[in-house]
């Protein structure tokens, strides 16, 4: 039986939830609330985890699961979801000397250039290799090649004793990239993640172009029988393509370039929206940086594709967006910077004391926060 909305009508005492008078960096996530498997090894549909909805402006709560979504959303809403596609981003590969090494494919760029991290495997799941140098080429399956030209510099100010993460590489392969990425390749994983699952896993499923390290993992819950009862309800999607880089889970970098495009239709649809005082709900982080890059000072937004540097921080007003759907994100993580912006950090506190308490589950296959105006 899917769980009912239950509102919180009294918030535990502050004295009781010291969490919300120190910086979002600065909480303690219990290794017990790291989403290990997917929810389908849980004995749940993906429509089944758990949804913290959070209204801004005034600190109320609501606990249900994602299958309730079309009792919250109204006629109206403009839901935007990205549709990049998940790829097989992690290859084994060997060094000149013999030793095994995993390489994460983040970005596609122009000129046949590729974005890449090298990683050390081991039997949980793969950690930094900063002994890469310039110029080597590493050995892939089938008599691939990769050969790594030159660091990819990211902002670090402020950090010392900065390691090479990013190259700037690029690929020799046997046949097509994406085919080859079938046959020879899988999904990235990180250390909570308890053992390997299938692309399937990491896939949306209205995905269509590929290109994204890894999940938009906001965007996994809908399912096709729940976008059918939103649509039925008169909420609206609308459709934009940002393909997500590898994460840095160990360095919290900030974001670099992503690739996104934004359609006519699309612009249309929140333009509307917001003119007609209806909300737009982002659906994940992604779908944020994609439109705020191109909605202007006075919240206009157009279609556009390109590459987008965008950070959004609290000093960073968003105008395209009034709610987001989002995951539960670790400590020190730079997309808690953008939630900041939209919610202020009085509310998210709030929000990320309550998620502690009630044993919410983080990262791609955890549950989910809905902050709405």
């Amino acid at each position: 039986m899917p769980m009912k909305l239950t509102q919180n009508k009294s918030l535990f005492d502050l004295r009781q939830a010291p969490l919300r008078y120190l910086p979002l960096k600065d909480f303690s996530l219990p290794a017990e609330l790291e989403a290990s498997e997917p929810p389908e090894a849980r004995g749940l549909a993906r429509d089944e985890v758990r949804l913290l909805i959070s209204y801004r402006s005034d600190n109320r709560f609501l606990h249900t699961v994602f299958r309730t979504l079309p009792d919250v959303l109204e006629p109206g809403d403009v839901v935007v979801i990205n549709t990049s596609r998940t790829i097989n981003a992690a290859i084994n590969a060997t060094r000149a000397d013999g030793t095994p090494v995993e390489v994460h494919l983040s970005t596609r760029l122009p000129a046949d250039l590729w974005l890449i991290e090298i990683r050390q495997p081991n039997e949980m799941a793969s950690q930094p290799f900063p002994h890469a140098i310039s110029g080597e080429t590493l050995l892939l399956p089938e008599n691939g090649l990769v050969t790594l030209h030159t660091p990819y510099q990211v902002d670090q100010r402020g950090k010392k004793d900065v390691q090479v993460r990013l190259w700037v590489a690029t690929l020799d392969l046997p046949q097509a990239t994406d085919d080859y990425l079938l046959q020879h390749g899988f999904p990235i994983r990180y250390g909570y993640v308890s053992q390997p699952w299938p692309l399937v896993y990491y896939q949306t499923v209205y995905a269509t172009e590929p290109g994204s390290a890894e999940m938009p993992s906001a965007e996994r819950a809908f399912t096709p029988e729940l976008i059918t009862r939103l649509i039925a309800k008169g909420v609206q999607f609308a459709p934009l393509l940002l393909h997500t880089g590898v994460a840095s889970l160990e360095d919290h970098e900030p974001p670099y370039e992503e690739f996104y495009r934004v359609p006519a239709e699309t612009a249309q649809l929140v333009n509307a929206a917001r003119a007609a005082g209806r909300r737009v709900i982002a659906v994940g982080t992604t779908v944020v940086r994609a439109l705020e890059t191109v909605t202007t000072t006075t919240g206009t937004t157009h279609p556009a594709e390109g590459w987008t540097r965008l950070v959004i921080t609290p000093d960073h007003p968003l105008r395209s967006v009034n709610a987001l759907l989002t995951g539960l994100h670790e400590p020190q993580a730079s997309h808690l910077a953008m939630l900041k912006a939209l919610a202020g950090r009085e509310h998210l506190h709030l929000a990320y004391a309550e998620a502690l308490h009630k044993r919410y589950l983080w990262h791609e296959f955890g549950d989910l926060h809905l902050i709405l105006p």
